[in-house]
């Protein structure tokens, strides 16, 4: 894994350890900030990177521009070698570490209280799947809206076999792309119009799996 473009370009990241996480490839990395590009919402702006692992997506964005990257993860020992790689890529001043259960804090405000305008959803992909009845990844969904900029976007991988729903609450879906067994989805807030006489449906907010 690597840095790929920015200030900080061809820089090593420092791996994980074990198999909990699931690196990105650098290959599919680079497609997904070919299509955020479009929507200039990395340069000079607070991003999020939930379920970080080694914070692969956010020290990308900040080598790109990005003002502040918020990294959310609940493995500490992925967590020791993100702070690592902070320190190597010397973003210290730029990142903002959280220890806690993604799930539950979402993409928390910078320090100044500014919101996220661009959020990374990764986690593993167990977590994506339903668990006691309830979809977690449905439920930080509901939560992101509150969190993210009216302009935001929202980046969801999961299993290529999970179906994602066209809208998620606040959410839709922009576009969708799948790269071997994932799947990248891109999620905007709704205008007004769409918003309104939208009934919220628990069963219809769940993800399917084909």
């Amino acid at each position: 894994m690597r840095i790929i473009s920015g200030t900080k370009k061809g820089m090593n990241i420092l791996p994980p350890k074990g198999s909990d996480t699931r690196p990105i490839t650098d290959r599919v990395k680079e497609s997904i900030f070919d299509v955020l590009y479009k929507y200039n919402l990395i340069e000079d702006r607070i991003v999020a990177d939930i379920f970080c692992g080694t914070g692969s997506f956010g020290l990308e964005a900040i080598s790109r521009g990005a003002k502040e990257a918020i990294f959310v993860d609940s493995d500490r020992r992925a967590i020791e070698i993100l702070r690592m790689n902070i320190a190597k890529a010397g973003f210290g001043e730029q990142s903002r570490v959280v220890c806690a259960n993604a799930f539950k804090v979402g993409a928390p405000p910078a320090v100044g209280g500014e919101k996220c305008s661009l959020v990374f959803v990764d986690p593993p992909y167990k977590m994506s799947r339903e668990m006691g009845g309830k979809w977690r990844l449905v439920e930080l969904l509901k939560l992101l809206p509150e969190q993210i900029t009216k302009d935001g976007l929202v980046v969801v991988r999961t299993e290529e076999k999970v179906n994602l729903l066209d809208s998620y609450g606040q959410l839709k879906i922009i576009d969708k792309r799948v790269w071997s067994s994932m799947t990248v989805a891109f999620l905007a807030m709704k205008n007004d119009e769409q918003t309104s006489g939208n009934t919220d449906n628990s069963q219809s907010c769940k993800p399917i799996i084909a």
